[in-house]
């Protein structure tokens, strides 16, 4: 590996002194946009992200089971999902709002093992021309984080990180619950489905399906499971509550979406395998 890609997380310990598990994800690769300048304001460039998890996975080694430690498939598309719809004017951005993220506590309708730490590197390849390449490394604790949570009529917000121009929050809709019909004048939405039991526009929506919400777009999305159901969502800018306009939906009913997966490599599992134990 060429010194240009090397990553060197720290080695973290317990109390005890013993050495936590390290989950890696080297070379994500993303068109997104990042910068302060005109160019990077209209046209995506490459990111190359690093991530360093540490946890303990000893629970998972021993009952060979996906909520006990961390899928790293599907975080791999939560974090290309984050890094294309921030938008983001510095790498400083970027790193902070994946680590806040992965850090966050786990949600009922997603289990996974708690992240004690995370080491997180981003690199901007094409920024300097070719002369050199910049890059952003730095290292959180879940133990230093604090987020905020609004408590709602559908259940709750955790607050992830609001930055310059973006806020990234998780919606969690309570069993039974709806975040009602409504539409946005001034923020662009784009937002990411976690769990499994949501309907979005009165239909089935499947994990790890993502949806971008123009302004003006009405949509809505029903929890009718007996479990709690996480929807990850990026506001541009930052939400403003007075923009949150509910209303009823239309006579002739809302209209169909078609998102996008983020989980392409989530296949059914075979009788019998590891991934039939995943939630």
């Amino acid at each position: 590996m060429s010194a240009e890609h090397a990553f060197h997380p720290p080695v973290i310990t317990t109390p005890d002194g013993r050495p936590l598990d390290v989950i890696e994800i080297r070379g994500l690769t993303v068109d997104c946009i990042v910068g302060i300048f005109n160019r990077e304001r209209i046209a995506a460039q490459p990111l190359r992200l690093d991530v360093a998890l540490f946890l303990d996975t000893r629970a998972a080694a021993v009952g060979g089971r996906l909520a006990h430690t961390v899928n790293y498939g599907r975080l791999a598309g939560e974090l290309r999902f984050l890094l294309e719809a921030c938008r983001f004017e510095l790498l400083e951005s970027a790193v902070e709002t994946v680590c806040r993220y992965v850090l966050a506590p786990p949600t009922d309708d997603v289990p996974r093992a708690q992240v004690h730490a995370a080491t997180v590197r981003v690199t901007k390849p094409l920024a300097l021309g070719g002369l050199a390449v910049p890059s952003l490394q730095i290292h959180r604790t879940a133990a230093e984080m604090v987020y905020g949570r609004e408590e709602k009529g559908f259940g709750r917000v955790d607050i992830i990180h609001e930055g310059a121009g973006y806020g990234v929050y998780r919606l969690r809709v309570k069993p039974g619950g709806c975040i009602p019909t409504h539409a946005h004048q001034q923020m662009e939405e784009s937002e990411l489905v976690l769990g499994s039991g949501l309907l979005l526009q009165f239909k089935p929506v499947a994990r790890g399906m993502a949806f971008h919400w123009p302004r003006g777009f009405l949509h809505r999305y029903d929890n009718p499971s007996s479990t709690e159901q996480t929807v990850l969502c990026v506001d541009r800018p930052g939400f403003i509550p007075s923009d949150e306009v509910e209303t009823e939906p239309p006579p002739e009913g809302l209209l169909p979406v078609t998102g996008h997966s983020y989980y392409p490599l989530d296949e059914p599992a075979a009788p019998g395998s590891l991934a039939e134990h995943q939630p």
